[in-house]
């Protein structure tokens, strides 16, 4: 188990390295800038909802308060024409369209309480989301400023990877020239000595090859000639 886990957490690790060389924070920021102005839109549109709702009920309201104050009219005609029952007829209709009031009048007062919920709540956000965007921003141009320096420097010291490829291709081609330099000095050195062009003299014309023989043995004859000579002179003597 403790093997596996240790497995995890390398796994783990290598995944979060492997992220955090192609994540840049610029997009991050920007998508997270984005979800939060979704929301703040979200918000808004709820926060309309309730008061398109409150503006209906409102409207509902005023039509039975009208009708509230029309039916205390007729009630009171009635009884001046002497009809009790017609007036009792209208204060039946009017109690029951003041019920229906007072029962919008709750649900306006509970639709107020959440818009003010809501309008709070939407204020608070719009802060949140202003505040983020300023942050946003100067993250943004901070991480591209930063980036500019690191790639500015890898350029300058050669840490970048593609400096690091022009830095070993140059030390390739110092090698090969220091290798060519040394062959051509050697090949200097053996030419100096008479190695190399006998070498090549000798395989490249056989009548050099034979007139060089001789007068190398020309000039043995000679020398042996003149040794005889020395050695008959002084036993003349």
């Amino acid at each position: 188990m403790g093997v596996l886990s240790r497995m995890s957490t390398i796994f783990k690790s290598k995944m979060n390295q492997a992220l955090d060389s192609v994540e840049d924070p610029r997009q991050t920021m920007e998508y997270s800038y984005q979800k939060q102005l979704e929301m703040l839109q979200n918000v808004k549109r709820g926060l309309a909802d309730v008061v398109a709702s409150k503006k209906r009920l409102e409207l509902q309201a005023d039509r039975l308060k009208e009708q509230v104050s029309t039916l205390e009219q007729e009630a009171k005609q009635a009884l001046t024409l002497g009809r009790e029952d017609l007036a009792r007829a209208a204060l039946e209709r009017k109690t029951a369209a003041q019920s229906q009031l007072d029962g919008l009048s709750q649900q306006l007062q509970g639709l107020q309480a959440e818009q003010d919920k809501m309008t709070e709540a939407e204020r608070r956000l719009s802060l949140k989301v202003e505040s983020f965007r300023t942050q946003k921003e100067v993250i943004k141009a901070q991480y591209t400023a930063a980036q500019a320096t690191v790639r500015i420097g890898e350029a300058t010291t050669g840490l970048s990877e593609e400096m690091a490829d022009v830095g070993m291709a140059v030390q390739r081609a110092k090698d090969k020239t220091d290798n060519m330099r040394a062959r051509a000095s050697a090949i200097d050195e053996l030419v100096d000595q008479g190695t190399l062009q006998d070498s090549l003299d000798d395989a490249g014309d056989p009548v050099a090859k034979e007139l060089s023989k001789a007068k190398a043995t020309s000039a043995v004859d000679d020398d042996l000639a003149r040794l005889k000579a020395e050695i008959e002179s002084k036993k003349a003597g």
